[in-house]
């Protein structure tokens, strides 16, 4: 496969960082088409931990192009702090190597308000976002008043809207919400900055990964958040602002799906989900502290606590539905050593009727209890385990058997946080 989607197959956090680096040895270029800053990945090369939240993770391999595409919405001092950091640490020496899309929706400092002081009227019906503006920043791009990155670069139209724009947030902030008006002329001069030190990076990125693919170059996307999550087709409205699935890619990047070689899925040996919304196998007893703790299930944005619990087979053969998956990538199965049984959710009971599918409705995801198989788990270490044959027989079989309850192959299985702590099945780029 030439051009390769990875993307989160469950609720996020899926692990998707180490999945990205390691993939993207293989590619020349490495593309981020949606989402923003309320997405973490994390990684460790060499025992070195590295936290991305807007730049594509395969930036640490040299030589590669990285593109955040035009579905993404940028916080501009997010982005320049995680430039400067790269910069500080001998990363993206050649400014080249980074590419920008000049129809980015920027978020602006009333966004991140709106965000918060929404959260806290909801009270105890809260979805749960990670407050960084990305909601109302999407809302602006579907209302059509967006402000885009190439905004930044034409001072008189940025004031224009700027303008327009503050009047009627600050309103809703003062009137409604009662919190503090944004001011004009600090938030101007601030911005007008952005755009100054960004414009060497601001290009059109649907025409340069046209012309990549036009040149044979492997292209990786880079999903943020999970299926689960999708707008459209999540556990609304515990959902994100963003298409998170492989027609998203296409989308926020610009690219026809007739590009697309394939769609990898990347799922952890158990579940994990941030924030509100249901999540039929959560676990709240010793167990799923024993998980959260050896998994540090901390969110690498927010710092919260996830919510811990048992693989759900529904879940990711409703991801295989809606993305087309041509394998699984299977992340912190050394987090499960020493459990002496594991479960894994084989369907749903909804009002005394088996269900194997996820329901669509909240009323009924919230209903649904797990109908659970238990199988042997494993004592022994695996994080030195580089080949599917080191493993412990339970803990194949217990691979084995998602692949069967999923109907998706398991093409890649995480032994650790490290990138070398991985056993490689099958590369979809040698596919």
């Amino acid at each position: 496969m030439r051009s390769v989607i990875v993307l989160g197959a469950q609720w996020g956090d899926e692990g998707k960082g180490k999945i990205v680096d390691i993939y993207s040895e293989f590619a020349d270029t490495i593309v981020r088409p949606t989402g923003g800053n309320n997405a973490g990945h994390t990684l460790v090369v060499k025992g070195e931990k590295f936290v991305f939240h807007l730049i594509p993770s395969g930036i640490l391999h040299p030589g590669k192009k990285c593109v955040i595409a035009n579905g993404v919405v940028i916080d501009p001092k997010v982005l320049l702090t995680e430039i400067d950091r790269l910069k500080e640490r001998g990363f993206l020496k050649d400014d080249a190597q980074l590419k920008i899309g000049l129809l980015a929706n920027i978020i602006l400092p009333y966004h991140i308000l709106l965000d918060k002081a929404r959260e806290e009227k909801l009270g105890s019906r809260k979805i749960g976002t990670t407050a960084r503006g990305i909601g109302p920043c999407y809302e602006d791009k579907i209302a059509r008043i967006g402000i885009r990155a190439c905004d930044l670069l034409l001072p008189e139209m940025f004031a224009e809207k700027l303008r327009a724009n503050l009047e009627l947030k600050n309103f809703l902030l003062k009137n409604y919400f009662g919190g503090e008006e944004v001011p004009f002329q600090p938030t101007y001069d601030e911005y007008i900055a952005y755009g100054e030190r960004l414009k060497t990076h601001l290009i059109d990125t649907s025409l340069f990964i046209e012309e990549e693919i036009q040149r044979g170059a492997k292209l990786l996307f880079e999903g943020a958040q999970g299926t689960l999550l999708d707008i459209d087709h999540g556990t609304y409205p515990f959902v994100t602002s963003s298409n998170t699935t492989a027609g998203g890619a296409c989308t926020g990047s610009g690219v026809g799906p007739t590009k697309i070689g394939g769609v990898i899925g990347v799922s952890k040996a158990y579940a994990t989900r941030v924030g509100g919304g249901p999540f039929p196998t959560e676990l709240f007893d010793e167990e799923g502290q024993k998980i959260r703790d050896r998994g540090n299930e901390y969110g690498s944005t927010t710092g919260r606590p996830r919510r811990c619990g048992w693989f759900d087979a529904p879940v990711v053969r409703y991801a295989n539905r809606l993305n087309g998956l041509a394998g699984v990538a299977l992340t912190k199965l050394d987090v499960l050593s020493g459990l002496p049984r594991v479960k894994v959710c084989v369907a749903y009971e909804i009002d005394g009727v088996r269900r194997e599918e996820v329901p669509l409705s909240l009323a009924g995801f919230e209903a649904a209890k797990p109908v659970y198989e238990s199988l042997d788990g494993w004592k022994e270490d695996i994080s030195s385990a580089r080949e599917f044959g080191d493993l412990p027989k339970t803990a194949q079989k217990y691979v084995r058997r998602l692949e069967e309850v999923t109907g998706v192959e398991i093409i890649l299985v995480s032994v650790g946080a490290d990138r070398n702590q991985t056993i490689i099945r099958r590369n979809p780029f040698r596919a």
